[in-house]
């Protein structure tokens, strides 16, 4: 690396050639990074860790590599062959591994939106957007937020729905370990992640102490002591809570020009499917904002569904119209979307849990309201090739052939 290298100890080193020095380790750094990729890589090739009962991760943590680290040297050296541009570029020292892991993580959660396989040609457009996004200057953190922006345009172009809103991977796992305490582990759609940040948020905000100091607990000691207060306010709700609104406050800003480019004030980009689930009963406020961000327009929270229509849609609907789950775990859903134009009103509203309403949303599930002022059901084609309309869940039970008809 010459001379300069030589002399880091000096202290007689100008800072011009202190700072030159620092960029030549920033250089060898990414290239001695890449190189701990290529080299995980061609571990897990020959197998080494296998042939002694262990993963490749397992044996770059006992080789001293901190766990986070040897997972990412193993995320960048399983995209090698794919991404030809992106390690052409790694190899030349001229991206930290840290971006690197950024663009690889993000590739592939395009990769991940889109209905169908993509092509060697769309990646590539993905990775040069990426890439680009580092030149300009963008942190890790910037170029996941890009990726779910292309993700999300990708799934609505191809009619796929992101994982970040698919709420069949939500999984919420939880175990005790020697000393008894609990440990959870979540992975959660976009929509519930959000109503969970902004609970703790709210409820984990530091509170000064009694003499004015600072709180002295951390991020996390107040998060956990906000998982406790919602636990707590959970246990103290009544049974029957059917005609009660949806607390949990939603920011949803919505560029004028591009509505595609929607996004939750904490989670970020959703589609648009999700922006019209948003629209029926979760307590959202919606931003319209021009390309500088100034708020246009705020929208008034009249979708809501109101008290007395939620009681009516306790006695008509009785619980959830696709699974009869309990009528104070369901949502009011619009029939005709509140953002298409449809009333908040008894017709055009119906009792569904939050399950189903993404079945409806999402799934190819439709719900109408039949001849008889009760909501009916189409399953898509790949349940009933026929999609013979069902009726509500709490009227299946009645003979069919005395049911008023849907039509």
């Amino acid at each position: 690396m010459g001379s300069i290298l030589r002399e880091l100890h000096c202290d007689d080193l100008s800072g011009r050639d202190t700072f030159d020095a620092m960029g030549q380790l920033l250089t060898l750094r990414n290239l001695i990074d890449h190189q701990a990729a290529r080299l995980a890589a061609q571990l897990d090739r020959l197998g080494v860790a296998r042939d002694h009962g262990r993963s490749t991760r397992e044996l770059l943590i006992v080789m001293g590599f901190a766990p986070s680290v040897a997972q990412r040297l193993l995320r960048i050296a399983g995209s090698l062959e794919a991404l030809p541009t992106l390690d052409a570029h790694a190899a030349d020292g001229a991206i930290p591994a840290e971006h690197v892991d950024a663009i690889v993580r993000g590739v592939s959660h395009i990769a991940g939106r889109s209905a169908e396989p993509i092509d060697d040609a769309l990646r590539l457009n993905h990775v040069t957007d990426l890439l680009g996004q580092f030149f300009s200057g963008a942190t890790p953190a910037d170029i996941d937020k890009r990726a779910r922006t292309l993700g999300n345009q990708l799934a609505a172009d191809t009619d796929g729905l992101p994982a970040a809103e698919d709420r069949e991977l939500n999984e919420l796992a939880h175990h005790r370990d020697t000393d008894g305490r609990l440990h959870l582990e979540a992975s959660l759609d976009i929509e519930v992640g959000e109503k969970l940040c902004a609970a703790l948020n709210a409820l984990g905000a530091p509170r000064p102490q009694p003499d004015g100091s600072r709180d002295p607990r951390s991020i996390a000691r107040r998060h956990a002591d906000a998982l406790d207060t919602i636990l707590d306010i959970a246990a103290r709700m009544p049974s029957d809570i059917a005609s009660a609104a949806p607390k949990t406050q939603l920011l949803l800003t919505i560029p004028a020009d591009t509505p595609t480019l929607a996004e939750l004030d904490l989670m970020g980009s959703v589609t648009q499917a999700t922006l019209r689930r948003l629209s029926c009963d979760a307590a959202t406020t919606t931003l319209l904002v021009d390309d500088e961000r100034v708020p246009l327009d705020i929208s008034r929270e009249k979708r809501l569904v109101p008290p007395h229509i939620r009681k009516a849609l306790h006695v008509r609907d009785e619980c959830c119209v696709k699974c009869g789950a309990p009528a104070n775990r369901t949502q009011a859903h619009h029939l005709t979307h509140w953002i298409d134009g449809g009333d908040t009103s008894l017709d055009n509203s119906c009792l569904l849990c939050s399950a189903c309403h993404t079945d409806i949303h999402h799934n190819g599930w439709e719900v109408f309201l039949g001849s008889d002022r009760h909501p009916w059901l189409i399953p898509p084609a790949a349940v009933d090739p026929t999609r013979t309309p069902l009726p509500a869940h709490n009227r299946r039970s009645m003979n069919l052939d005395n049911l008023p008809s849907a039509a």
